[in-house]
């Protein structure tokens, strides 16, 4: 089964947005091609730059994209 994990980041800080997504990251096996986080975009993009800034060099990330809505930032494990 080909699985996406969402990760709701709203209310947290930078360091605990990167736990979360540290601990989904390290939580996930084959069948999770996608981490999904929602951060949000009212509140200002300072989550949406650090995913991309650090999680794009992740070894387990090929690519980070844009979420299917604003405020969602794909992190792509795998192609499916």
């Amino acid at each position: 089964m080909n699985a996406v994990i969402e990760i709701d980041l709203h209310g947290m800080n930078l360091d605990e947005a990167r736990d979360a997504l540290d601990e989904a990251l390290r939580n996930t096996d084959m069948s999770v091609y996608r981490v999904r986080a929602i951060h949000g975009f009212n509140s200002g993009t300072a989550i949406q730059q650090m995913i991309r800034r650090e999680y794009g060099m992740h070894f387990k990330v090929i690519r980070v994209a844009k979420g299917p809505a604003n405020g969602q930032t794909d992190l792509i494990l795998r192609e499916y």
